[in-house]
């Protein structure tokens, strides 16, 4: 007998059959049981069909984090159709720019947003008749001619979507945060992304009883994290607007908080808040941070005051994943671990072979689910592909690591921000893991400027400790003293807060532009 294809709109229908009066989505808005969420689901995949849309469609999400951008998100890969959350934060110009390179047919977006919206559709030639739908809170309201969400949802049928999904048919496309230039859009089948939810869902130690808090926009990767791993198993998903360290360090106790996804920042604003070290933290039992570096004084600091420790998460919405995990995180701080089961990762230099071990090279790696590619970008997709000599194919990361001899990977650097000063490679993070030590400096990055005599040399932007009486030349002098005569910085700045993305990731690109014609 031929086994079904499960995918996840099939893994959620019999949730909403089995596990139907069990909670599948809290937010400030109420809950949603397993019953409720298949059925919202259904509606909103019946909705798009009813609007035209077909198997294949890119809809995109403009959408605050609330519990009907969930139901949005899933309905429309229960349609087939590819979901394109987009982040808030950027421009209109690149919300257009994104929307179009998709080709979205429909937008549902959350009402402070559809003015934005509204102001940019004559860029989008693709947009079906009536296939604006808007999301109201409260006293909000929409621009003529948008559906209400809610109105909608409700006016259609919850019968189970009829459409048969390809397991390579796309799902959902990513946009890269653009650190390192125009954003790009990442592809992911169905196929691949049940089998990464699967995979880091293990690796995360995700079960059917978590309570998973989501604080990151549902644009993120990260939050796919949360998402998929949650409702796979079959647990419950706590949403909230933003990321606030007392509303979580509260939630964490009133709800029995179990899991959770975030970027470093936020590890740093929780242990910072008075309430961190009496807050009821029991429940905790995988705590994940991704996104950039956790600093080792952070990352002790976490071990120590957490029950479950922390799982530092080394990976690309691309794919490959690494994690350290608390048992293995002693004497290894600085290390983001092994790969996780099933994925295989190889260090190569500018030649393309392999370096020698404990030698730093760029990570390539494999796994099952790693992106289909780039959307309407082949080009960029060749340039991430490594060819090995036997024919196999490798995702090219863009960063520099070396593995030690018990196999655990140590970043060393973005390839794109590395330093060459007199022909000498120099990665900034070895400078910033020095820097970020000093008693004044509550955050900090490292990038090359021009230099007349060795082409380009390190500064070093500087976000001091609140309160600190900071002192640039004895800042200087103490990081000098303790980095290797090349890693010397020839100068730096104090700055009020560094540029990031929403997930919490220093934009050098930024800096080295603000910064290029010297200090």
């Amino acid at each position: 007998m031929q086994p079904a294809t499960v995918l996840i709109p099939d893994i959620l229908r019999l949730h909403g059959q089995w596990r139907a009066s069990q909670p599948a989505v809290i937010a400030s808005e109420g809950t949603w049981t397993w019953r409720e969420f298949d059925r919202v689901t259904n509606q909103v995949a019946n909705g798009l069909f009813a609007l035209g849309a077909k198997p294949g469609d890119r809809i995109g999400l403009v959408m605050g984090n609330r519990r009907a951008a969930i139901g949005a998100i899933f309905g429309i890969l229960k349609a087939g159709c590819v979901c394109v959350p987009l982040n808030l934060s950027v421009t209109g110009d690149a919300m257009a720019a994104m929307l179009r390179d998709a080709g979205a047919r429909a937008i549902v977006a959350t009402a402070d947003e559809a003015p934005r919206i509204e102001a940019l559709k004559s860029n989008l030639p693709d947009l079906m008749a009536g296939a604006l739908i808007g999301h109201c809170l409260d006293s909000e309201t929409l621009p003529p001619g948008w559906q209400d969400f809610d109105r909608w949802v409700a006016a259609q049928s919850a019968a189970v979507p009829a459409v048969t999904i390809d397991p390579d048919a796309p799902c959902n496309i990513i946009y890269s945060s653009g650190t390192t230039g125009t954003p790009k859009g990442i592809t992911h089948t169905h196929a691949r992304r049940l089998a990464w939810a699967n995979d880091v869902g293990i690796a995360l130690r995700y079960h059917s009883a978590v309570r998973t808090l989501a604080t990151i926009g549902l644009y993120s990767n990260i939050s796919w994290v949360a998402m998929l791993c949650t409702f796979t198993a079959g647990g419950t998903l706590y949403v909230h607007r933003g990321f606030d360290a007392g509303k979580v360090l509260a939630e964490i106790a009133a709800s029995k908080i179990t899991h959770m996804a975030m970027v470093p920042v936020q590890y740093q604003r929780m242990a910072e808040h008075p309430a961190f070290s009496v807050t009821q933290k029991q429940s905790l039992q995988s705590v994940m941070s991704c996104g950039s570096a956790l600093p080792a004084q952070l990352k002790r600091h976490l071990m120590d005051s957490l029950p479950c420790g922390v799982i530092e998460l080394y990976g690309l919405t691309e794919g490959i994943i690494t994690t350290l995990d608390p048992e293995d995180a002693e004497g290894r701080l600085a290390s983001v671990g092994r790969p996780i089961a099933g994925t295989d990762l190889r260090l190569i230099g500018e030649d393309g072979r392999d370096v020698a071990p404990g030698t730093p090279g760029e990570i390539i790696g494999q796994c099952r689910y790693v992106m289909a590619g780039y959307w309407n970008n082949p080009e960029a997709t060749r340039a991430a592909t490594f060819i090995g000599e036997d024919g196999s194919e490798w995702l090219r990361t863009g960063d520099i690591g070396r593995i030690d001899a018990d196999g655990f990977l140590y970043l060393v650097d973005r390839r794109k921000d590395m330093i060459i000063s007199g022909g000498q490679n120099i990665y900034p993070a070895d400078i910033e893991t020095v820097l970020i030590t000093h008693r004044d400096v509550a955050e900090c990055a490292v990038i090359g400027v021009p230099s007349e005599k060795w082409g380009e040399t390190p500064l070093a932007v500087i976000v001091p400790r609140t309160g600190a009486n900071a002192d640039i030349g004895e800042i200087i002098n103490f990081v000098n003293a303790r980095v290797g005569r090349q890693q010397r910085i020839s100068g730096a700045v104090f700055a009020a807060a560094l540029p990031r993305n929403p997930n919490g990731k220093v934009l050098k690109r930024e800096l080295r532009l603000r910064y290029a014609n010297g200090i």
